[in-house]
């Protein structure tokens, strides 16, 4: 049956109502867009003519005096077929095949049988094994873990220069301290000043996987989301002068495998040793605290030390420093701050932590992350153990890259410290919430000013397909296009009219928050540090979309994730954002294609690898391991603590079993030189 009978066309105003629509679609086809309209006029009139085709179209933008909103997103149909041509000899290009290549090396350390990871692990770190190494190397295996040495390169670094402190000393700081976990044959329990903390109940069932293979000790914790401790970066290198002059192979006549401080622990359980006084300040501002754990040459200890944080930040838009063509090639020296002293002025953390209570005294303590400049020792963060879905992301980790929407998106607090109206412009996630919002842009093209907290490079240095100087609004187009970003609160001090902010409400809408399996929808998945490391990041690799991270945060898991392969780096000055994004999504109107095959490929890379090395089965290997050590290094009889090889050396040729022992000595010998020459 049609939808419109012959009999009803005579009716006059069916008549009318089909001209009408017909006229309209006319129009509609062969009219100009406002923003083509307004592309042609004086640069106030188009930006009204800019206002009343946004609110028309799509309610993109809703201006304010001074300010701007971003516009709620909708869903999009995937983007349609296109003969555009990616540019060719990106730098990207290069980076993601020297990524490749990283990988294949990595892998190629991979150990199988117990006698390799020991030769791997003499070979690396210039010692013995711990005691206890072939039930650590049975447990990895029962757990079907990937074993390379390489992976817990970031335990050596943390305990090393425990080796230049009396054993002793090691245990009775740990044993005083407030907030700690204990190993008691076995059992494992906490204490803090509260009756729980939830983080420190997490570490302690992380423990509690691997205590039936450790010995008794005592584990200080850092309670705090910030870092605590900055040694003098003197004095730890007169600690690490001494453990690499104390390395060397034990001779098997002098070799013991059992651990002999336990007996301490447990007469300190009934008369605590005296109480002991940390130094911990709460006196900033920080960075003057921090920069004294970098290297005398560093930039760092030579920068001019920035107080005031009312102007906007010290950016220009330009290539950062170290980069390659503009892109991060180097992750340890991008998010090092002891190299990029701008980052004082850059980041909440040298503006204004949340708080502060920082020593310089070094004795051992736990956390979950830390500046390159600190010295806690590193465990899986507590928020990774958690099967809370805001940490999780839950069960299900996104659909298939070809069902999701080819898009951006990022939400989350105004955190990173105590953003006030005379600094809030020197905070990262305030920063790269407005260079992902288009409303922003507009209004700095069209009225030829500097936004308030990011620069916009002046010549183009990405070489991207528009300008973000242009004046046509172009640029905004195409970032409204992918990009959607914004907090759920300002957090702003005071926190007057929470979620809101009475100096930022004019530069940022709150939005609702997004479940972060409405976020595996998007594709981009941009990870910022908020007041320390942030918590998602774990969960972003285990999903179907691809993390784009930018820290300055070091993390248990570092030397497991190769940059490029896994995920995408990017500078904490977020001078790369737009170039990363070019590449990955092209810029259609300009005909220049993307590599959404590029993206896919290291969004699933990093999904596989996250699956076989940053589980909780991994975490444990990485925990049991790294407590094996920290038992070694805290027992009275360390010089001589270690896994006896004995008869498990594998003979060669007509070798006896002595001669394949002696032939044993003198490569550990060989590798303890060596290493040292390395370190040293």
């Amino acid at each position: 049956m049609p939808l419109i009978s012959a009999a009803s066309l005579n009716s006059r105003f069916v008549q009318l109502a089909i001209a009408a629509v017909v006229l309209v679609g006319t129009l509609y086809w062969f009219m100009p867009s406002v923003h083509q309209v307004a592309s042609h006029l004086p640069d106030k009139l188009a930006d009204k003519v800019h206002d009343i085709g946004n609110n028309f179209e799509d309610n993109e933008v809703n201006r304010v005096t001074n300010g701007w909103h971003p516009r709620p997103k909708t869903s999009s149909p995937a983007p349609p077929k296109s003969t555009a041509s990616p540019k060719t000899n990106h730098p990207v290009d290069t980076l993601i095949e020297r990524a490749d290549q990283d990988y294949k090396k990595l892998l190629d350390k991979e150990t199988q049988t117990l006698s390799g990871a020991a030769a791997a692990y003499r070979k690396r770190r210039g010692r013995q094994p711990p005691p206890r190494f072939d039930q650590w190397f049975a447990y990895a295996q029962n757990q079907s873990a990937v074993i390379v040495e390489d992976f817990f390169d970031q335990i050596y670094h943390d305990i090393a220069p425990l080796w230049g402190l009396p054993a002793k000393s090691i245990r009775e700081h740990a044993n005083v301290f407030i907030h700690r976990i204990s190993v008691r044959r076995g059992n494992v329990t906490s204490r803090t000043d509260i009756e729980e903390r939830e983080w420190l109940k997490l570490w302690r069932d992380m423990v509690q996987s691997v205590a039936e293979h450790l010995p008794d000790m005592d584990l200080a914790i850092n309670e705090m989301d910030e870092s605590r401790m900055v040694v003098p970066w003197e004095e730890i290198n007169e600690y690490m002068t001494k453990e690499r002059a104390g390395r060397r192979p034990v001779p098997l006549e002098e070799l013991r495998e059992a651990f002999t401080s336990e007996i301490d622990l447990r007469a300190w359980d009934k008369v605590p040793p005296e109480d002991i006084d940390f130094g911990f300040t709460g006196n900033g501002p920080y960075w003057t605290l921090a920069v004294v754990g970098c290297p005398p040459e560093s930039a760092a200890r030579k920068a001019y030390i920035e107080t005031d944080f009312s102007t906007q930040p010290p950016l220009d838009g330009k290539f950062p420093e170290g980069s390659y063509e503009g892109y991060v090639s180097n992750f340890t020296l991008a998010r090092s701050p002891c190299d990029n002293p701008a980052l004082q002025g850059l980041h909440g953390t040298f503006v204004e932590p949340i708080s502060i209570s920082t020593t310089k005294k070094f004795f051992p303590m736990f956390g979950g992350s830390k500046l390159p400049m600190n010295n806690e020792i590193l465990l899986p963060p507590a928020m990774y153990w958690t099967d809370d879905p805001f940490y999780s992301g839950g069960s299900e980790h996104g659909t298939g890259w070809s069902k999701k929407k080819n898009g951006l998106v990022w939400r989350g607090a105004a955190s990173g410290g105590r953003n006030k109206e005379e600094n809030w412009k020197r905070f990262q996630r305030h920063r790269f919430v407005a260079m992902a919002n288009s409303s922003l842009l507009r209004a700095a093209a069209l009225d030829d000013a500097a936004p308030p907290n990011f620069a916009i490079p002046a010549d183009n240095p990405y070489d991207l397909a528009i300008s973000p100087t242009d004046h046509s609004g172009r640029f905004a187009d195409w970032l409204h296009s992918f990009a959607d970003a914004a907090v759920v609160h300002l957090l702003c001090f005071p926190d007057l009219n929470p979620p809101h902010c009475q100096y930022t409400d004019p530069y940022f809408t709150v939005a609702k928050p997004m479940p972060m399996k409405e976020q595996y929808s998007y594709k981009y998945l941009p990870d910022i540090d908020g007041n320390s490391f942030s918590g998602r990041y774990r969960a972003f690799l285990y999903s179907t979309s691809l993390p784009i991270k930018a820290t300055i945060y070091q993390e248990w898991h570092d030397s497991r994730l190769v940059p490029w392969k896994h995920f995408v780096p990017m500078d904490n000055t977020f001078a790369d954002f737009y170039g990363i994004m070019e590449y990955f999504v092209g810029n259609e109107e300009m005909g220049v294609a993307g590599h959404d095959d590029v993206a896919a490929k290291i969004a699933e890379n990093g999904r596989m690898w996250a699956e076989k090395v940053l589980r909780k089965e991994d975490m444990s290997v990485y925990v049991l391991r790294l407590l094996l050590e920290y038992a070694r290094v805290s027992d009275d009889a360390r010089e001589v603590l270690g896994w006896k090889e004995g008869a498990d050396v594998p003979k060669e040729g007509d070798e006896t079993q002595e001669e394949a022992m002696e032939r044993y000595f003198k490569e550990a010998a060989d590798s303890v030189t060596a290493t040292a020459e390395m370190s040293g």
